[in-house]
């Protein structure tokens, strides 16, 4: 008997923005290297960021926390816009947010200027 809900094959409609700063990490792979931890109250769907925090061991990630201005951006955003991974790479840093479907998917002026506050502080390491 053949299923009536097959499940789907080949690429999922799956998206995610990058946003690549030009900085070559060298031996200091960890120092670059950054997430947010949010601090939420509320419950799924009025679930809201309250306080954001920046986990990391190197200098990348005090920085941010020193930034009061950029973590008051980042805590009006969704939940899922306000999680942030901060990653390098061999030749670059990558910045990206969460995955996202074609519906969702986009960058708002408000997320792109965080995005860019936030390789403006790469750029200054």
């Amino acid at each position: 008997m053949q299923d009536p809900n097959p499940l789907p094959w080949g690429a999922l409609d799956r998206f995610q923005a990058q946003f690549i700063v030009r900085k070559s990490a060298g031996s200091s792979y960890g120092n670059y290297l950054a997430k947010t931890k949010l601090t939420t109250k509320g419950h799924f769907a009025s679930k809201t960021v309250t306080k954001v925090e920046w986990i990391g061991a190197g200098s990348l990630a005090s920085k941010l926390n020193a930034d009061v201005n950029l973590n008051e951006m980042i805590a009006k955003q969704s939940v899922k816009d306000a999680t942030i991974y901060v990653e390098p790479t061999e030749v670059a840093v990558r910045i990206r947010g969460k995955w996202d479907n074609h519906i969702a998917f986009g960058i708002t002026k408000e997320l792109f200027e965080i995005y860019d506050q936030i390789a403006g502080h790469i750029k200054s390491i």
